[in-house]
């Protein structure tokens, strides 16, 4: 029997097409290309060698397969199980943000801020709130290397279960925090402090969601992502709060933020009596990072 086999090239088109009303060609193209690496192990090169070529129909289905999840705004890093942090394979799902590049900033922030080895050998206690997948505490922990104590918190069983299976791969020594952060004074002793807090906590209001791509909308955990239109910085207040109590003297908060509110979270620092409040543009020129310090009064 004559079984007709579809090219590369010609999947390929079947994706720009039927995603048109979600991506556009060169970000479809892009989600092909990683199902291909992910398939095969191919590179671009090995695509432009290979892309006439025809597909067996194990590959063509496997691929037809992925391109059905897609058009249901399914995010690729969903269908492949994984997404890249800072040169790391992280597990994601459902229960967690999709780590951005924009937090790969924060993260590097904090590295260019903290790389050195404290020359009197003591270690350094950094605490990440709302860890979601994990990723900012595993890079950091990563970096900073072991004079670094890492914990992350998060109030998601599920979220908790994706991190700790990160951690097991990258960082082993991060040790997590089941908690609400909003009780924070419940949950931490007096006496614990850190040198650095840091947090990507929720910060998209519900006004926000039409200018949102449906696959974020539809796939994304709402608990990592919104807050009440009425208080947009309402985790950003009890985790500066939460910071000023224990934070060492000279110690450093650090956020990313909602572009839209970078004025009136430093405001709120400096309010609460932060040091050095500093706004960082991320790679698109919008204000995405806030650090401050706090001083001793």
């Amino acid at each position: 029997m004559f079984v007709h086999m579809h090219s590369v090239s010609a999947i390929e088109q079947e994706y720009i097409a039927d995603l048109a009303s979600l991506y556009d060609t060169s970000e479809a193209r892009h989600i092909f290309f990683m199902l291909l690496e992910a398939r095969f192990g191919w590179s671009k090169k090995d695509y432009l060698l290979r892309k006439h070529a025809p597909l067996n129909p194990g590959d063509t289905a496997w691929l037809r397969t992925a391109l059905q999840s897609l058009q249901t705004a399914k995010p690729i890093q969903h269908i492949l199980g994984y997404a890249w942090f800072m040169g790391m394979r992280l597990s994601v799902n459902e229960s967690v943000l999709i780590p951005r590049p924009e937090t790969e900033e924060l993260v590097n922030l904090i590295i260019s801020h903290h790389g050195h080895r404290p020359p009197d050998g003591q270690s350094k206690q950094l605490i990440d709130i709302g860890t979601g997948s994990g990723c900012i505490a595993i890079a950091l922990q990563r970096f900073l290397g072991s004079s670094t104590i890492t914990y992350a918190l998060d109030i998601s069983a599920e979220a908790l279960h994706v991190a700790r299976r990160n951690a097991m791969d990258f960082a082993p020594a991060v040790r997590f925090i089941q908690a609400d952060i909003l009780e924070w004074d419940s949950v931490f002793q007096p006496e614990q402090v850190f040198d650095i807090v840091v947090s990507n906590p929720p910060y998209i209001t519900p006004s926000e969601q039409n200018s949102m791509h449906q696959n974020v909308l539809a796939h994304e955990p709402k608990l990592a992502l919104f807050v009440e239109e009425s208080t947009p910085l309402l985790y950003y207040d009890h985790i500066a709060s939460f910071a000023h109590s224990h934070l060492r003297e000279n110690g450093y908060l650090y956020f990313e933020i909602n572009r839209r509110y970078g004025m009136q979270v430093c405001k709120l620092l400096e309010n609460k009596g932060f040091a050095k409040v500093t706004i960082h543009k991320d790679m698109q020129g919008a204000d995405r990072i806030v650090h401050a310090m706090k001083q001793h009064h």
